[in-house]
């Protein structure tokens, strides 16, 4: 799936991503907030297969995992950043949200045309014909992503422990 890229800079906390103001009206609600503070039409405008671009630092501040939730409600593919904060990480992984980190993402721009590619390690830049490299993902993490996050994760895994002891 082919999306769009939102360029977005360094260290955008989770404030941004799920603004405190809107934590009691639910995940929906506090979706159609997302971002609205660094890129107001963020939440209006994302399509399901588009990714964020950022800098250093995303997901900083508080451990609230509807960032990620949020995100991930709007159809975000991923994030490739620079770095990440690691409890953002850890929470977004456990939701399912792919997120890399990417050296050096420069060659990316904003609304630009892109494929996340986690097997093979790239973000690739359909319009421009080219790629940015990214840090892979260890295996058992591509793992959790196949599977819809943690939880879907563990659920398929007890079944099939399930199934093998009753064998």
């Amino acid at each position: 799936m082919t999306g769009r890229v939102f360029l977005l800079g360094d260290n955008v906390d989770t404030d941004q991503l799920a603004p405190g103001q809107y934590m009691s009206g639910g995940i929906a609600e506090l979706a159609s907030h997302c971002l609205e503070g660094v890129r107001p039409d963020f939440a209006e405008t994302v399509k399901p297969g588009d990714v964020i671009v950022a800098g250093r630092n995303f997901g900083i501040g508080s451990s609230r995992e509807q960032a990620a939730e949020a995100l991930k409600l709007l159809g975000i593919a991923g994030v490739v950043a620079q770095s990440f904060a690691g409890i953002f990480y850890r929470n977004a992984i456990n939701l399912g949200l792919p997120v890399l980190t990417a050296a050096d993402p420069s060659p990316v721009e904003d609304g630009d045309t892109v494929w996340l590619d986690i097997d093979n390690n790239l973000l690739d830049l359909s319009d421009k014909v080219r790629a940015v490299w990214l840090d892979p993902l260890p295996d058992n993490l591509k793992i959790l992503l196949a599977d819809g996050g943690l939880v879907p994760h563990l659920k398929k895994r007890l079944a099939a422990e399930r199934k093998g002891k009753k064998a």
